[in-house]
């Protein structure tokens, strides 16, 4: 093994071993900032210095994402005005290893002026921010990765673990639901199988339609013409594949072209509303192992919607 690959290796020894420390490191503090956020009428505040600072907008967009209304505060523009955004119902948390940032140590004060329950993360259970909060998360570190010891390295993934443990808690405590996340993520894949309506991916200009009297010579040819891999017959009463053409060919090869749609159609396919969701759609498809559904407004034929209009 190369050294870079042998220092890459160590690394993640190291900060796989810091975050196995978290769970011996794990008490009631956990459970009562939890309870503290959810019965909080305001927002959650993160606030962190330098490296911890990163750490917390990365925390906040995951509360954000996951039903916990929340923002970042740098401290040096909170103690320069900022504060005006936090109101007493907020629950405030506080990033720092060392628990001795001065940017964080010079709010605490008006925070306790102001009623705000305090969580702090830090390594140090005895430190100035560990003591005057509310309830300390305890991130202490065996070692930093950093052979130097001083870049923050353990430190930094221990507190985003521990952020991402209370985001997970707080959004199974709300019964956060996946079409919750999809509401917050509209432009993400999933938002937009789970809010995008049939209607709005389903094919519907010239649908390769065949009477049930039609011949095969003209099935094959609207089958073709269509692009879909299969053909409508009639109005929606049966709908006829390239599969079941292939498989009148491997039995019925020498009288398929004496037959008609109606002599091979599956009758009465599967249907889906306009309006349902894309979701609703594919767990159709999935359930039935089908590719294909009839989509129908008022009961009248408008389109069709295929797996292959659910990817992204």
């Amino acid at each position: 093994m190369s050294r870079h690959l042998e220092i890459a290796k160590n690394v993640f020894e190291i900060e796989a071993a810091a975050i196995d420390n978290l769970i011996m490191l794990l008490d009631e503090h956990f459970e009562l900032a939890v309870d503290a956020i959810l019965k909080s009428t305001g927002r959650v505040v993160v606030c962190g210095m330098g490296k911890s600072g990163l750490i917390g907008k990365k925390i906040v967009a995951t509360f954000a994402s996951t039903g916990t209304p929340s923002f970042f505060m740098h401290p040096g523009e909170a103690f320069h005005g900022d504060l005006g955004m936090v109101s007493p119902d907020d629950v405030f948390i506080a990033l720092s290893n060392s628990g001795e940032t001065e940017e964080l140590i010079r709010l605490l004060p008006f925070l306790k002026d102001n009623g705000n329950a305090i969580i702090a993360m830090s390594g140090n259970p005895v430190s100035t921010l560990a003591k005057n909060a509310d309830y300390h998360l305890n991130i202490a570190v065996p070692k930093e990765a950093c052979p130097l010891q001083l870049a923050p390295t353990s430190s930094t993934t221990a507190t985003l673990v521990m952020g991402d443990a209370l985001a997970i808690a707080l959004m199974q405590a709300r019964g956060f639901q996946p079409h919750d996340f999809a509401r917050f993520h509209p432009g993400g894949s999933l938002g937009r199988k789970l809010l995008t309506r049939v209607k709005d991916e389903m094919v519907s200009e010239r649908l390769p339609i065949v009477a049930p009297n039609a011949p095969m010579i003209e099935v094959i040819h609207s089958m073709t013409e269509g692009r879909l891999g299969l053909c409508i017959v009639g109005d929606g009463q049966g709908i006829i594949t390239d599969g079941d053409l292939r498989r009148q060919l491997e039995i019925n090869a020498g009288q398929l072209m004496t037959l008609q749609a109606q002599d091979i159609m599956t009758p009465t396919p599967r249907t889906i509303d306009a309006n349902a969701k894309l979701t609703e759609a594919e767990t159709l498809m999935n359930q039935h192992k089908i590719t294909s559904l009839l989509v129908t407004s008022e009961n009248r034929l408008v389109g069709i919607i295929q797996i292959y209009n659910l990817a992204v």
